[in-house]
């Protein structure tokens, strides 16, 4: 016997538990990568313990020995996040708590809980992603639970799954257009809208340091970071090798790695080495709206150069003195501002001052073959009095001319990373080449610092968003050059020039179904990305960025000319009532369309009450006619006759047609008279 028809030769208890099973497990599975190991064994032994059961048809355990697990489950709740509250440990122990209550489902009062549990379940799930796979995944859950709450109100018989769901589907449908009012209108009180995340570990890459490859491992990571929609006309938008997004500026070296600030335990030497922005902008302005994908981190990501504060919902940004926008709080949810950038710029100091002293500084003990190449640089008549510029050319052409190669894994550096780089390896992946350079340049004694986020772009022919992906995540340098101040300069373009010119990035080995599709369909993957993408976008742009501004402009368009969040309450009242009366009117005259054959049926024992002859509501038709002709006699044959008719038609296959034709000879019936008093 397969497993089929073991299920369906099951009780309906055990089926209807079974099928509720499912549905917990489909509900809980997306939290497996938030919750504790101990926790996703402990709720999935737990489930297969009370589907053992049902098929098997054993008892239930006793009381005991759920209080014992409900004790463990509190026990390791408390020992993993040492609280029973927050949002992690709360979920913990709701989905614990979940598959206990499965274990005493033994009346319909416990079938209700699990319901109330799975669906709180279900909504813990947008604690840690409002993605449209999730909202997906929830929508099923959701029907799901419906049909296993449909079933739990329908204990006769065995109603087939296909019946189930298509009540719980008319469910779904009927509440939908009051879910979409609630999600429009209710007020979105800051900072009491939504729950922040608390997990903070990065998500994009980019943080604080930079460990010479690392960003390497970055390369790998094909979701999306940034999106952009450029306003203006397709040429008004900059070329991909001008798209530079600013993130961390490096300026301390340890060898190894670099970070914000130099390894010192002086901790006033932000204030002493700290230089004014001076940021000067030229030539045409590009507007653009940014959707930033949660980071975990605090910095804003903005084209080269921003001189102003990017708009952004309930939230402060702030510029320090080398570019970087950032904000007063890790960036934890989709995040979408509007702001405006320059490509020509200049900033810093445009003469040399003390505090530059700090951008040529280098490790002791470290790179001494990088060293001596700078002194042998130096020492070379040309180069010996020369500007910086023509030093930073002079690198550049070294770059270009020395068999030096762009490479996505060039194997785990040394100790002396420069040295291998310019004398051994000869490959590297950006942060290599980034890292390699400014450490010559700062051997020559010209300041010179990294800074890392992302270069370039790809357009979407969908619904022409602009996509970042992590993938793009990038490294280069920056140089101070008299009367210029720090100007940029990439010099991965010079070992690669496509990356930079015409976006040819290095990706990742395609897998073996990935390689056969491209092989097969070249465009495919990329159009079904796109379009998937697109989608993606739209769920981004129209749900998850709902703030109270788009509210605010959704009242002005109903006619508020300045909405606030009390007009918001007025109209989601005047439209719960209006709902309600609606429903009640709905109930009513469904409640009149419910059985014609039984309203038919009431109508005549009315009729017969009116006239002297009460008779009970349980009492067929055969026997109301027995009873007309007792009390009335000869004159109501007709009636007793048209009795009869009406409980042969209740087992006819047709009723419709003959049942108004029915209706119809009712009111010409020669009705008895009313009894006088």
């Amino acid at each position: 016997m397969n497993l089929r028809q073991t299920i369906t030769s099951l009780p309906r208890d055990a089926r209807d538990t079974l099928f509720l099973l499912f549905v917990i497990v489909w509900v809980i599975a997306p939290q497996v990568p938030n919750l504790p190991v101990w926790t996703s064994l402990l709720a999935a032994g737990l489930l297969l313990w009370r589907g053992w059961l049902a098929l098997k048809g054993r008892p239930l355990p006793g009381r005991w020995t759920v209080a014992a697990l409900l004790v463990v489950a509190v026990a390791g709740t408390l020992f993993t996040h040492r609280t029973i509250l927050g949002r992690d440990a709360g979920v913990t122990l709701i989905v614990v708590l979940l598959a206990l209550k499965m274990l005493e489902l033994r009346a319909r009062r416990d079938a209700m809980v699990v319901f109330f549990l799975g669906f709180f379940t279900m909504l813990s799930n947008f604690f840690f992603s409002q993605s449209l796979l999730t909202a997906a995944a929830m929508l099923v859950a959701l029907l799901g639970l419906l049909m296993a709450l449909v079933n739990a109100h329908m204990p006769v018989g065995r109603p087939p799954l296909a019946q189930t769901f298509r009540i719980a589907g008319a469910m779904a449908l009927l509440g939908a257009p009051i879910m979409v009012a609630l999600f429009m209108l209710f007020p979105r009180m800051s900072p009491l809208w939504g729950m922040p995340s608390e997990n903070l570990t990065g998500r994009s890459g980019l943080s604080g340091n930079m460990k010479i490859g690392d960003m390497a491992e970055i390369a790998l990571d094909e979701r999306v970071a940034i999106r952009l929609r450029f306003e203006g006309a397709p040429t008004d938008v900059p070329p991909q090798s001008m798209l530079y997004f600013r993130g961390p500026v490096m300026t301390g070296f340890d060898g190894r790695q670099w970070q914000a600030e130099p390894f010192r335990e002086d901790s006033a030497w932000a204030a002493r080495a700290a230089l004014p922005a001076n940021l000067q902008t030229s030539g045409p302005a590009v507007r653009y709206e940014v959707t930033l994908e949660p980071q975990r981190q605090p910095w804003l990501m903005v084209l080269e150069a921003t001189p102003e504060a990017p708009q952004l919902p309930n939230m402060q940004a702030y510029m320090t003195q080398d570019l970087q926008w950032m904000t007063t709080r890790p960036i934890t949810d989709v995040l979408r501002y509007k702001a405006v950038s320059y490509p020509e710029f200049r900033h810093g100091p445009q003469q040399s001052v003390r505090q530059l002293r700090v951008y040529t500084e280098l490790p002791p003990g470290f790179n001494p073959r990088t060293l001596e190449l700078a002194a042998q640089m130096r020492a070379d008549p040309a180069l010996a009095n020369a500007r910086t510029d023509v030093l930073v050319n002079a690198v550049l052409q070294r770059l270009r001319t020395g068999g030096y190669t762009y490479s996505l894994d060039p194997g785990v550096y040394g100790e002396h990373t420069a040295d291998e780089f310019w004398f051994s390896r000869k490959e590297g992946f950006c942060e290599h080449i980034a890292s390699a350079f400014v450490v010559l340049m700062r051997a020559m004694d010209v300041p010179s610092r990294i800074v890392t986020g992302y270069q370039g772009g790809e357009r979407n022919p969908v619904d022409g968003y602009w996509t970042v992906r992590n993938a793009d995540a990038h490294a280069w340098a920056e140089v101070w050059m008299e009367g210029r101040g720090w100007v940029r300069v990439d010099p991965t373009g010079a070992v690669s020039p496509g990356r930079v010119g015409a976006f040819q990035r290095l990706r990742a080995p395609q897998g073996a179904f990935a390689a056969a599709m491209g092989s097969f369909s070249p465009g495919m993957v990329q159009n079904v990305r796109a379009v998937w993408e697109a989608v993606n976008n739209s769920w981004n742009q129209w749900v998850l960025n709902y703030t109270q501004s788009r509210q605010m402009d959704l009242l002005k368009a109903l006619g508020f000319e300045s909405p606030s969040w009390q007009d918001l309450t007025t109209v989601l009242g005047y439209l719960i009532i209006t709902t309600a009366l609606g429903a009640g009117a709905w109930s009513l005259w469904e409640r009149s369309q419910h059985d014609p054959w039984l309203r038919l049926l009431a109508r005549t024992r009315q009729r017969l009450a009116r006239a002297g002859l009460k008779l009970p509501d349980n009492l067929p038709p055969r026997a109301m006619a027995e009873r007309v002709r007792a009390q009335f006699g000869a004159p109501a044959a007709a009636l007793a006759d048209w009795l009869l008719r009406l409980e042969r038609l209740r087992y006819a296959r047709e009723p419709e047609a003959e049942l108004g034709a029915l209706r119809s000879e009712f009111r010409s019936l020669p009705w008895p008279k009313p009894a006088k008093h």
